[in-house]
């Protein structure tokens, strides 16, 4: 955060850069990125996808099964944290609103499904696919982290300055909220 000058002199609210990156065009464009890794995703899963799963052997098949599900489960997370960023972005609810809504969206670090040899016999596009939300997955773990971390941060330094006992009922808040 960083404090900037009012016109009186004195000093206005601090601006937190990460809120900042949450609602610029970075944000835009790692919303559209994301929504077209979905539609991409579905696209290939319901046409090239289930022809190519035919005709591969059951072992690789059943990798296939495993690796198609582990993107689709990725990619509604993914997606629905960048709804909700939205939401916050076009004022539809607030920074802590999303914050409490947060708990619904479960973004944690998926690894691939296959073994690396296994997930190399898989189709090319699927395996791009799945690369592709990997990456896509670990920057917006990132943003999430700054963003609600910053937050925490924030609200416990401000309890810090009143009382230690609503200190270590905010501590037990945040302990339950996980």
């Amino acid at each position: 955060m960083h404090h900037l000058p009012d016109r009186a002199g004195g000093t206005a609210e601090p601006v937190s850069f990460v809120e900042k990156l949450a609602a610029s065009d970075a944000f835009a464009s790692l919303y559209k990125e994301g929504m077209s890794l979905v539609e991409e995703a579905a696209a290939y899963l319901d046409g090239n996808g289930r022809s190519e799963s035919k005709v591969l052997h059951r072992e690789t098949g059943l990798a296939y099964s495993a690796e198609s599900m582990r993107l689709t489960t990725r990619l509604m997370q993914i997606a629905s944290w960048l709804l909700l960023q939205r939401a916050v972005n076009q004022g539809e609810m607030s920074r802590l609103q999303s914050a409490s809504e947060r708990h619904r969206v479960k973004l944690q670090q998926q690894d691939l499904a296959s073994s690396p040899e296994m997930f190399r016999r898989l189709p090319a596009r699927l395996q791009e696919l799945s690369l592709d939300s990997l990456r896509l997955q670990a920057r917006i773990i990132l943003m999430d982290e700054l963003i609600y971390t910053e937050r925490a941060d924030t609200a416990l330094k401000a309890v810090e300055t009143t009382s230690p006992v609503q200190l270590q009922l905010a501590r037990l808040q945040e302990a339950f909220k996980k």
